[in-house]
């Protein structure tokens, strides 16, 4: 029983991305807040519009420990209306100056599956990181961000472990035959694995991920594989949502992509805690 449980728990790969020439270690796991400036996002706490509940979130990500906001414009929400390209690029022309000007030194990823806007959000308001929820759907966007230099994130929406180190494997080597650094992964937490079954057997078997010796993001928070197994509303998602992050952590995730900054990152304490102190 012992070499099971020691065989499923890791530490994080040990990873520095560039950002803008600043090196981040991802080896010690970080957090990334998510802002929504949309008015239709699966969770309504996460939506802000207006130039002071703008600020006032990036206030709130950056006090309660987050090193990364990410600021999406669309909602991926199933059921979501998908809005055309000029809103999203509208929304995110409005928020990217107000949180720059307030956390000029805060990492800033940009939540989009458009190469388009992946562009104009870093050579025009200084973006720093592309995070992708459609695993590089947009033909143009892998060309992009390579000639960007930007870190990647690259997000699967592949119904199964199996299938996604396929697809994973043979989109970072197109990646990297373009030129791209910096590559970080996301298994796609409820996209394409049903609303339950299908995320908790990928969970199960997320440390296999890195075979892949690049980082991995987690984005778990509040989705409906919580709410939905235990009954519950999104709003009372918390304590569930802090449960798979912390097993997300000893699964061997670099990042977590919460909207509950605090609870995340006393989770990463812990964990980093356990990890210290574990006996060789």
């Amino acid at each position: 029983m012992e070499n099971m449980t020691n065989s499923a728990v890791c530490k994080p790969i040990s990873y520095t991305i560039n950002v803008r020439g600043r090196l981040v270690d991802l080896g010690q796991p970080m957090v990334m807040g998510i802002m929504n400036v949309t008015p239709d996002s699966f969770f309504a706490d996460s939506r802000v519009q207006t130039e002071e509940a703008i600020r006032n979130r990036a206030n709130q990500i950056i006090a309660e420990g987050a090193k990364i906001i990410d600021v999406g414009a669309c909602s991926t929400r199933p059921g979501g209306e998908v809005v055309s390209e000029e809103e999203e690029m509208r929304r995110l022309a409005f928020a990217l100056p107000i949180i720059r000007e307030a956390h000029p030194d805060a990492i800033i990823s940009i939540d989009t599956f458009h190469a388009s806007i992946a562009r104009r959000t870093v050579e025009e308001f200084g973006a720093d990181i592309i995070n992708d929820v459609e695993e590089g759907k947009d033909p143009d966007m892998f060309r992009t961000v390579a000639e960007l230099g930007t870190p990647y994130i690259l997000m699967s929406v592949a119904a199964n472990l199996h299938d996604m180190l396929i697809n994973f494997s043979r989109e970072v080597q197109e990646l990297r035959a373009l030129g791209q650094k910096d590559i970080i992964l996301d298994p796609g937490f409820g996209f394409g694995k049903g609303a339950v079954e299908g995320n908790y057997e990928l969970l199960n078997v997320m440390e296999r991920l890195q075979v892949m010796e690049l980082p991995l993001l987690v984005g778990i928070s509040r989705k409906r594989m919580i709410h939905q197994l235990l009954g519950i509303t999104t709003a009372e998602s918390l304590n569930g949502t802090t449960v798979l992050n912390t097993i997300a952590l000893l699964k061997g995730a670099n990042i977590l992509r919460v909207h509950d900054v605090r609870e995340a990152v006393e989770a990463v304490k812990i964990v980093d805690a356990m990890h210290h102190n574990t006996a060789e």
